[in-house]
């Protein structure tokens, strides 16, 4: 639970700092009053409620792909019972990682905004501050970022403690000023919100747009469920997290009702004032921890599209010996850090960030509660009828926040959009530029099992050690076996044609890895299979090869052969021309299999060959 606090809740347990003052802000011409507090704070607590503690704790964390969550392990879920290549097929495929697109729009935004509303307290100390917020984020960032590379193991251990404690605090100070005006407690009642929303109609849909902002990081509930659990996450959320939200949010709606002018920062407007710089460093150690999160979440979320074939390879780094799930990808970071940087720059102030911010949130809630409806239908099996019910309620929620976001597209909504579509434009043109590629190679390739036929039947001269080849097809020949024939005319004592496949499921037992096939004359075909969460590792690959079918390997006696293919941008059919170069560019810029695959470097034969698609 400890664990899981310091991880999971730090996106959503940091809302308090933004939330209630955007939605008093002036440009939603909103009038305060005794009526606007109770409506908003009503609408908040319920959302809180229905979102997250009824939609995502009860229900969507029921959704697990073996234990794991998250919006990529859903579509797989989903994706699980249909027909490859279908229309239904790809359009559930497209909808679960344009929701992971919108996923790294949050990963941008959710340090900037936390960071900056954190540092923004300065300005309440004493005015002459305001100049320094700027500079001081952007320290903060970078110097986050920067460290990245060493891993989150060490500082991770501390995390836990200061979230649990920021979480402490926000429930002492809500009782601090709930004392002060206790019947802040009666809009609980949901009469409140209803009133709020009928005398001001057009307002309150507007301020939906900033209501939102209480459940962001909802998604991390899910996401980040594999690392810890179902239960942990589930108790902190009931025990710890929901009771301190909501008393800062009823403590800060208590505060207002006494002083109305506070509504510019009311967060630390109800510290004491010799609590200020305290709360200040504290709120800024729980957003740098927020961003931790986020950006975990993003190398996370970019591994699995990489198994996936949603993104080319990319260099990985796993930064602890005994956890999976640590790992550091320098190209998502760097470009995380640039992004962040600019979105720091561009908006200035984390009010001007909250509208980019709800677009991106309610954007990947309503992907889930769709994926989420599939896998009631085919997965659980649950009665038609009661799959309505649920859905229904939760797409009038998503939609109502989703809608009013959308109101802000030009205040700042666009730039997570923008983010998104880009992202989203990246995925799929690797997806189907493979997808050519593959069936390029494919209709020119030799069928595997006869060519070994006749290649026995009439044998080159053979060499002493173990050639491996690396194959995408168990069907056909490798075009790498072909070149090494063609140019060095001769066969290794031992051939391995190895083909690593990726299931749609996060994690496979050793015991199922690896197949073999034996196709005579010491030659073979090894499928070695591995989860969307795991990296294959050549070597683990021949170290079970050893202890479950006998092999025996000398590395130094042991060549890796790999194809690497060129593309040439052609007027064929399949993709526009300039999706075609975006292709070419990201393969060439792709991180060599022999590293990916964390092949013995001194050991790897690449022989290239030029397809047009």
């Amino acid at each position: 639970m400890l664990a899981a606090i310091g991880v999971v809740f730090g996106d959503i347990g940091t809302s308090p700092l933004y939330a209630l003052k955007e939605c008093f802000s002036p440009q939603h011409g909103i009038p305060f009053s005794e009526d606007a507090v109770f409506g908003i704070i009503s609408l908040m607590f319920w959302a809180i409620l229905l979102v997250v503690t009824f939609k995502y704790v009860i229900f969507v964390m029921r959704a697990d792909n073996k234990g794991e969550g998250g919006v990529l392990s859903l579509m797989a879920l989903a994706l699980r019972s249909m027909k490859t290549g279908t229309k239904s097929y790809l359009a559930v495929m497209m909808l679960g990682m344009f929701g992971a697109c919108m996923l790294y729009g949050e990963s941008v935004i959710t340090p900037a905004i936390s960071v900056l509303s954190a540092v923004e307290g300065l300005e309440i100390i004493t005015p002459e501050l305001k100049r320094s917020v700027i500079p001081i984020t952007l320290t903060i960032l970078i110097a986050l970022f920067v460290i990245q590379k060493y891993g989150t193991a060490a500082v991770g251990r501390f995390f836990g403690p200061i979230t649990l404690l920021w979480f402490v605090s926000l429930a002492a100070l809500g009782v601090l000023n709930i004392v002060q005006n206790p019947q802040i407690f009666w809009a609980m009642n949901p009469i409140y919100a209803v009133r709020f929303i009928a005398e001001h109609t057009l307002m309150a849909y507007i301020v939906m747009g900033s209501v939102v902002l209480v459940v962001t990081g909802v998604e991390a509930l899910y996401l980040d469920m594999g690392h810890f659990g179902k239960k942990p996450v589930r108790y902190a959320w009931l025990v710890v997290v929901l009771p301190s939200l909501l008393l800062n949010y009823f403590g800060q709606g208590a505060l207002l009702l006494s002083n109305p002018d506070f509504i510019k920062n009311p967060f630390y407007l109800m510290v004491p004032e010799w609590g200020l710089l305290p709360m200040v460093i504290l709120a800024t150690l729980a957003t740098v921890i927020a961003s931790q999160a986020v950006i975990s979440g993003a190398y996370s979320l970019a591994n699995q599209a990489i198994l996936l074939g949603f993104l080319p390879r990319m260099a990985i780094k796993h930064t602890s010996d005994s956890e999976q799930g640590q790992i550091y990808i320098p190209v998502v970071n760097w470009s995380l850090l640039v992004m962040v940087i600019f979105t720091v720059i561009e908006f200035r102030e984390s009010g001007n960030l909250a509208a980019a911010y709800g677009i991106s949130v309610t954007t990947t809630m309503l992907i889930t509660t769709i994926l989420l409806s599939i896998v009631m239908r085919r997965e659980w099996h649950i009665n038609p009828l009661l799959i309505g019910l649920l859905i229904a309620s939760f797409l009038a929620i998503d939609i109502s926040f989703w809608t009013a976001n959308l109101i802000k597209v030009k205040d700042g909504g666009w730039y997570p959009l923008m983010l998104g579509i880009l992202c989203f434009t990246c995925l799929m043109t690797w997806y189907k530029g493979r997808k050519l590629l593959r069936d390029r190679i494919v209709s020119d390739s030799i069928p595997l099992e006869p060519f070994v036929a006749g290649l026995l039947a009439h044998p080159p001269h053979r060499v002493e050690g173990t050639a491996i080849f690396l194959t995408a097809h168990i069907d056909y020949v490798p075009v790498a076996m072909l070149h090494n024939l063609k140019h060095n005319r001769v066969l290794h004592q031992r051939i391995i044609f190895l083909k690593l496949s990726i299931w749609d499921v996060p994690y496979v037992t050793d015991q199922e890895r690896v197949t073999v096939k034996d196709l005579g004359g010491d030659i073979y075909l090894v499928r070695s299979v591995h989860g969307f969460k795991e990296t294959p590792d050549i070597n683990k690959v021949l170290a079970l090869l050893e202890q479950e079918h006998g092999f025996k390997f000398d590395l130094m006696e042991t060549s890796f052969f790999l194809a690497r293919d060129t593309v040439v941008p052609a007027k064929l059919p399949g993709m526009a021309l300039w999706r075609e170069r975006l292709f070419a560019w990201m393969l060439q810029n792709a991180a060599k299999p022999s590293d990916f695959f964390q092949i013995p470097a001194n050991r790897v034969v690449e022989l290239g060959a030029k397809i047009e698609i």
